[in-house]
């Protein structure tokens, strides 16, 4: 494996922006939850109505469901800032692999996302194409879904 100064950058890069992805999504899951929760808060010490509970009841529910989110985002951030994202000639976790024309981060699973003009997207550790992945080298041939690819660079 050759490692250069860009590599070294790119894989720096690459992190940063799955960090910073990781840190949006929670800070909207957080806006969301707190949004819903406010709402489903009556005022102590005043009569309400059926619909203002039945809304203060629902917006509970919302609340509770976006509480799931911020856990997620929260725990994949941990786990970006955990690992070790320095140049790598195996596919492991905190390595960039690329096969098919196509560049994924062996970290956790994200949406597409861009640096330097080149797309990305995050894998998960636990998926079955990591399972599949980990340990291989550039060159090396690999099957998933009965489909052969060849893994053409790992950093």
């Amino acid at each position: 494996m050759l490692v250069t100064p860009d590599r070294v950058a790119l894989k720096a890069a690459v992190r940063d922006r799955m960090l910073s992805l990781e840190e949006a999504e929670l800070a909207s899951a957080i806006e969301h939850y707190e949004r819903f929760l406010a709402d489903a808060r009556l005022a102590e010490g005043e009569s309400h109505d059926v619909d203002e509970i039945a809304n203060a009841r629902e917006n509970a529910d919302l609340a509770a469901a976006f509480d799931h989110p911020v856990h997620t985002h929260q725990a994949k951030i941990s786990a970006i800032e955990s690992l070790d994202f320095s140049p790598a000639d195996t596919a492991r976790p905190g390595a960039v692999v690329s096969f098919n024309i196509r560049h994924f981060v062996l970290a956790v699973s994200t949406m597409r996302f861009d640096v330097d003009g080149t797309t990305y997207m995050g894998i998960s550790t636990q998926s079955p194409i990591y399972k599949v992945l980990e340990g291989l080298s550039a060159g090396d041939v690999f099957e998933h879904n009965g489909t052969e690819y060849v893994l053409d660079d790992v950093i």
